[in-house]
């Protein structure tokens, strides 16, 4: 059966966790996904500085961001509700990006590792301008595959913003990270802690939601990449029934997730995946729901703009084992790797 088989993509020190060791971990209500989170090792740092040239200063700081499994809903509000009716809501769990900045004085520039984190780089060098601040080295890693709907970027970009304003022991506003990530993409909102109800374009915050409850999220990839601008610019209106709609989903989750409510809360996450479906059609979802119905979870949930789809369970409930067990031997048929993922609580 596939739990022999599957790993989840956290582990000590970057490792992979076998599903043993995940099934007990999700089974624990007071786990701490911070044990888990990657470390930078010292002689790597040291050898990327020796071979950039620069002389770090000794204040350099580390600093975290979770990435979101898609989005539990993602839509329009109707016309004039808000400034802007493109929303989504957060489902943070615990996979994280990391960010190591190293201050080196007299530069303004920011020399990123790896090179590919340009948006990084663009974020990392504007907030230094903005603060008055020298730039320097930042060293990211991420547990969050790029272009799958994880909030990769969102939290590379947070993460470095984070770490940046601690190497200086800067106070930084939420407003300003807001506006210079706002001048590169849309971003997920997970610069908020718990769950929050957000303005993806206007990267603005609606309201916070509360911390979502222990649940456990068997996620599939069904392949390729989905590049966030490109998506968010092609993307069409939204009729003013289905605005209505996701009016109701939201009111609904502001009652649900600081309840606990996980039967409400796998319903909403289901009916926002159906919605987007006419949009960005998931290939799985209809095989992912009849899994999802024949193992009693709680409902489905994508990656609206990504290519992810996953599968609801509440991890505090008494038969969760049993469940998590019918979920994977569902799935197994059409996807031999699925990956476990578990929420952030609010738990540390």
């Amino acid at each position: 059966m596939a739990m022999q088989n599957s790993i989840h993509p956290i582990g000590p020190n970057g490792a992979s966790m076998s599903t043993r060791e995940l099934l007990e971990a999700a089974a624990d209500e007071v786990w701490r996904p911070y044990m888990y989170h990657q470390t930078f090792d010292g002689a790597d740092a040291a050898q990327i500085v020796a071979e950039d040239g620069q002389q770090p200063s000794v204040h350099s700081s580390d600093a975290l961001c979770c990435g979101t499994f898609g989005e539990l809903l993602q839509g329009q509000l109707p016309v004039g509700s808000v400034r802007d009716p493109h929303f989504l809501v957060t489902m943070p769990i615990a996979l994280f990006a990391r960010a190591h900045f190293m201050p080196i004085a007299g530069t303004r520039s920011v020399t990123v590792y790896p090179p590919h984190k340009v948006k990084a780089k663009r974020l990392a060098e504007n907030l230094v301008i903005a603060l008055g601040s020298s730039g320097g080295i930042l060293l990211l890693q991420s547990e969050l595959p790029e272009g799958k709907g994880l909030a990769s970027s969102s939290a590379d970009l947070v993460a470095a913003a984070r770490s940046i304003a601690c190497s200086f022991k800067h106070k930084v506003r939420t407003s300003l990270i807001e506006k210079l990530m706002a001048e590169i993409e849309p971003s997920d909102g997970v610069m908020y802690p718990g769950v929050v109800a957000y303005q993806q374009r206007a990267c603005s915050l609606i309201s916070f939601l509360g911390q979502m409850p222990p649940l456990a999220i068997v996620g599939i990839d069904e392949g390729g990449t989905v590049e966030t601008v490109d998506y968010d610019q092609r993307r069409g209106e939204i009729s003013a029934s289905h605005r209505a709609e996701y009016r109701q989903l939201l009111d609904n989750a502001r009652i649900a997730i600081p309840r606990g409510d996980t039967a409400t809360i796998g319903r909403i996450a289901t009916a926002s995946a159906l919605l987007h479906q006419e949009r960005a059609p998931k290939e799985h979802l209809n095989t992912m729901l009849k899994a999802s119905e024949a193992s009693d979870a709680l409902g489905v949930i994508v990656a609206h703009s990504g290519t992810m789809i996953g599968i609801l369970l509440d991890r505090m409930a008494a038969d969760f084992p049993r469940k998590l067990r019918s979920v994977l031997a569902h799935v197994s048929p059409f996807d031999n790797s699925p990956k476990i993922y578990l929420t952030m609580t609010g738990r540390r």
